[in-house]
C-alpha cells in the first residue's frame, strides 16, 4: 500500500479522506525507547479479524498520527474475516515501522498451533472457528482447492503456508500478552480477578476468559482493563464500546468480522472518545 493510493480516496458512504491520510504511508518511521508513549492519543482496536479495509478506514477516521499517537492492538487478527493475509501484513507493517503495540489474541494462538504440525484436534479447533477464511486468505491465489477439497489438500495447503509465510506464524507467535501504562492495561480477553498477581495468570485466562473477568469487579489490578474477546453487543446490547459501570474495565470489541463495527477507543487529556467503522465502510476509489 503506498500514499499514492490513498491520496484521492473516499470512504464507501462518500466522505471525503482526510487530507493527513494522503499521505499516511509516507510517514517516517517514528524510533521510541521501549515503554516510551508519543505526547498524544492511545488508540486502542481490537478483533479486527481480516477486516484491512475497514481498519484502513478507522485509522483515517480518528486522524491516526503515528508520530504522536500510540496504536495499540489487543488481538485477533485472523480468522472469520475476508483477508486475514492482508491484515497480518499491515499489522506486521504497523507495529515495524511506526511503533503499534501488537498484543496476541485466541484466533491468532489456534492458528500458530494448528500450523505448527499436524494435530487433527488443533486442526479443527482453528478450522471450527472461523480458520477456513484465513486458509483461503493465504491459499486460495496460489491455486488451492479450486478442484481438490479434501483434507490431503488442506495438508498441502498449510505446508504451503508454513514456506511462504514463516514469518507472519513467527510474529503472531511471539506477540505479548498484555501492555500496560500508568492508567490502564490492555489485553485480548481479560483479567483472572481471584488472582493476587494477575500478571501470573496463565496464558488461557489471557486469550480466552470470559464471565469470570466481565461478570465481577476488577480489585487486583488498580488500573483500567482495556480488552476485546467478548463482543460488546454481548455486554450491553449494542456494539458500541462498553464502559463498565464500576470503571473498572472498557470493552472495545465491536464485532465487525460478524457484521457489525470495528471500534477504536481514544485515550487522552480530555478522557474517553469512541469511533466506529461499520463492516463494509472503506476508502473507496473517487475524488478528493
Amino acid at each position: 500500500m503506498t500514499g499514492e493510493r490513498f491520496g484521492a480516496w473516499r470512504t464507501a458512504s462518500g466522505e471525503a479522506v482526510f487530507s493527513w491520510y494522503n499521505n499516511f504511508y509516507d510517514f517516517r518511521p517514528v524510533k521510541l525507547q521501549r515503554g516510551e508513549i508519543p505526547i498524544g492519543r492511545i488508540l486502542a482496536i481490537s478483533d479486527i479479524h481480516g477486516c484491512d479495509r475497514e481498519l484502513a478506514a478507522l485509522l483515517a477516521k480518528v486522524h491516526y498520527d503515528p508520530a504522536h499517537d500510540q496504536l495499540v492492538l489487543t488481538g485477533d487478527y485472523v480468522d472469520r474475516g475476508r483477508d486475514s493475509r492482508v491484515l497480518v501484513e499491515e499489522v506486521m507493517r504497523l507495529h515495524e515501522q511506526y511503533g503499534a503495540v501488537v498484543l496476541k489474541g485466541n484466533h491468532d494462538k489456534m492458528f500458530c498451533d494448528a500450523l505448527a504440525g499436524d494435530d487433527d484436534k488443533l486442526d479443527t479447533h482453528w478450522l471450527t472457528n472461523g480458520g477456513y477464511y484465513t486458509l483461503m486468505s493465504y491459499c486460495q491465489s496460489a491455486g488451492f482447492f479450486n478442484s481438490e477439497t479434501g483434507w490431503d489438500e488442506y495438508l498441502r495447503a498449510k505446508a504451503f503456508i508454513r514456506n511462504h509465510f514463516g514469518g507472519h506464524l513467527e510474529f503472531l507467535r511471539t506477540l505479548p500478552l498484555y501492555y500496560e501504562t500508568q492508567e490502564h492495561i490492555f489485553v485480548h480477553a481479560g483479567i483472572n480477578p481471584e488472582l493476587a498477581d494477575w500478571r501470573q495468570q496463565t496464558e488461557r485466562d489471557f486469550l480466552w476468559i470470559r464471565e469470570p473477568f466481565y461478570t465481577q469487579p476488577v480489585r487486583n489490578t488498580g488500573k483500567t482493563v482495556v480488552f476485546g474477546h467478548t463482543s460488546a453487543d454481548e455486554l450491553h446490547g449494542t456494539p458500541d464500546i462498553w464502559f463498565s459501570p464500576l470503571g473498572d474495565k472498557i470493552g472495545i470489541d465491536g464485532g465487525c468480522a460478524y457484521g457489525y463495527v470495528l471500534n477504536c477507543l481514544e485515550i487522552g487529556d480530555f478522557g474517553y472518545k469512541t469511533a466506529s467503522v461499520r463492516l463494509g465502510e472503506h476508502l473507496t476509489a473517487g475524488t478528493a
